[in-house]
Parts: structure tokens; sequence; C-alpha cells
């Protein structure tokens, strides 16, 4: 494959729109922008409807001159297959062009992929020059959203390792992503009956593994200390810094359990599990949370508290979590979100080929 390409393919709203792929990438753009191609906030490269009179072929031809290749995707433009899907999706979303013309870019996007799936093998093994993000506005849940390697028509989205669990791959709680045909009813139905809900899952049990590592961590720890504190081995001094050492931990591990343990909590339904007797606890735990929540607010921005003030007030919200943690844990497991009811299957509408593309092109 050359150093350079432009890809080019149709858009519902735009014509023909064109991105530059490749390690010398640059070479693309310079070819079109001397072919008159506009070049839009996304990188995506417009070819303007205002009588240049600009086709492929001319094109081509500038191409050849700054050692560019030329291809013509069989493939509507992602942007308008993502925007669709994005209007008919439950909620409030908003679809993004991505551009990875460098092949570092989508190197840089391994990490961040919360998939087991053929997405994230995908991003490993083949090129991807281009995607779509889809990001619910108000949840902040954040999608991709590709062509499917070795196929004409499907395409694959995932997901993003969910805020305050970054760093996604590899992670076991990952969930698969799934094939989407290329008519958007059926892709949205898809979606938002099968990958949604699956994802709420994934991340209601993340989440409580989360907190159940950071849980098992502080206890380990505390029992260390409870050890040192018992032998006569430590001086004095020795036993004050380990002292202020362990709280110091403690504190920075917690702060896992006030970024996700009050979505859990407002879940948490203990009048219809087996444990009925649970709803105090929850309650104390809730309130913990909340002073914890104070506490940081005042440390972040007011930034006087000092560091044994801090300490004396964060210890009895942690030993709260830790005397009722596994009440906690046992409520959240079963109280993970249901699916939800199935969307209405949309009519399919026919793909757009290259054949409609090339017929723009004359």
């Amino acid at each position: 494959m050359a150093e350079a390409q432009i890809i080019l393919s149709h858009s519902r709203e735009s014509g023909i729109v064109a991105i530059a792929s490749g390690e010398q990438y640059p070479w693309a753009h310079t070819a079109l922008a001397e072919s008159g191609f506009r070049r839009d906030d996304e990188g995506v490269y417009h070819l303007p409807v205002d009588g240049t009179g600009t086709t492929v072929v001319d094109l081509v031809t500038c191409a050849k001159r700054h050692r560019t290749s030329v291809h013509t995707s069989s493939r509507r433009f992602i942007g308008d297959a993502a925007r669709d899907l994005a209007r008919q999706l439950p909620g409030q979303w908003h679809a993004s062009v991505e551009i990875y013309s460098h092949p570092s870019w989508q190197e840089d996007l391994v990490p961040w992929i919360w998939d087991s799936g053929e997405l994230g093998r995908a991003l490993q093994s083949e090129r991807i020059p281009y995607a779509a993000t889809l990001t619910d506005t108000v949840h902040g849940t954040t999608l991709l959203f590709i062509e499917r390697p070795g196929r004409q028509l499907d395409y694959l989205v995932g997901a993003f390792a969910p805020e305050g669990l970054e760093e996604g791959y590899g992670d076991p709680h990952a969930l698969r992503s799934i094939v989407l045909p290329p008519f958007a009813g059926r892709a949205v139905q898809a979606v938002a009956d099968r990958y949604l809900p699956s994802y709420e899952q994934a991340v209601h049990a993340r989440r409580t593994a989360a907190i159940a590592a950071v849980l098992g961590d502080i206890r380990s720890e505390r029992d260390t200390w409870q050890a040192m504190v018992a032998s006569c081995r430590y001086c004095d001094a020795t036993l004050g810094s380990a002292t202020e050492e362990f709280l110091d931990h403690a504190w920075r591990r917690f702060l896992v359990v006030v970024d996700h343990a009050p979505t859990l909590i407002d879940r948490c339904r203990p009048d219809s599990s087996p444990w009925p007797d649970d709803a105090t606890a929850l309650s104390r735990l809730a309130d913990a949370v909340a002073d914890a929540e104070t506490l940081l607010d005042e440390v972040v921005h007011g930034g006087s508290v000092p560091p044994q003030e801090r300490r004396a007030r964060a210890w009895p919200a942690i030993e709260t979590w830790l005397t009722n943690g596994e009440r906690f844990l046992r409520q959240a497991r079963v109280s993970a979100p249901h699916r939800r009811p199935a969307l209405p299957v949309a009519a399919p509408a026919s793909p757009l080929t290259a054949g409609r593309l090339a017929q723009r092109s004359r």
C-alpha cells in the first residue's frame, strides 16, 4: 500500500468526501487542497458544489504527482451511518467522525477500548483509518463505530472504558463488541436492545468489583497496621509515621468508593432482596459516602484542610465501609440493571454503493 492514500466515499449531505491516510498523509492533504477539496473541523475533506468543476479524475491526476493513491469506498460515508444511529437511539446521542490518518493514532486507542471481542482485535491487527464516536450526552457513555474489516457492508460497535474506570484494555469485565448491519433501523435495535443493556450490566459489575477490590486492599493494610500497633518492636515515631501512611493510602484508595458507590446504592432495593435488613446498613454507607464527598470537595476546592484533620474526618467513613461493605456488595450484585424493552424494527434503507459515488464523480 502507498505511503499516502485518499479514501473517497459519498455523503448524503455533502456529496463526495475524502479522508487522508498513511504514514505520509500530508502528501494526501496537499493533493486534496490543490484539487479544490476543503477540510472541515473533523478532518474530512469535501468537494465543493460551487461549480469549481473538479472531478475525481482530476484528483487522481493530482494525487499521482504527490505520490498518493486514491481509493473509492464501497460504503456510504461513515459520518452519515453514525448520525443515523445517533438520531434513532433512545436518549440524547451525538455522533462525530474520528480520523486516524497516521497508524500510530489508531494504536493510541487500544488502551482505552473496553472490549473483549472483534473490535478490540481489529484495532490491534487491522488498519482503521477512520471511525465515528457515539456519545450519550446525558450519561457520558461513548461508543466506537467502525467499518468491519474484511466485509463489504457490516459495522462493528464497542465501548470506551467508562469514566472513572479508564484503561479498559484486558479488563475481564469488558463486554464483547457486536456486528451491526448497514440498515439503520436494525442497527439501532441491536445497539439499544442488546449492546447498551449488556454495557450497563458490565459497568455495574466492574464498579462492584472495583469497590470490592478496594475494600479488600484496605482491610489487608489495616490488618498489617493493627499488627504493627500491637507489636512492641516499633517506637512511637515509627508507629506514628506508619499510621499516617496507612491513613493517607486508605483515603486515596477509598476515592474509588466515593466515585462509584452512589450510583450502585441508588439501584439497591434491599426490601426486594433476600436481605431486607440491609437497608439500615446501606443508609449508613450512603451517609459515609456523602461525608467523604464533602471532605473531598473541601480538599480539592478549598485547599484549607490540614492532613491531620483530613485523616481524622476520613477514617470514620472508611471504617463504616469496612464494617458494612459486605452487605453493600451482596445488595449490589443482585441489583444489576435489567434489559430494556425492545425497540420496533424500522424498515431497512438500501446502503449507498460505490456505483452512486461513480455517478456523482462524472
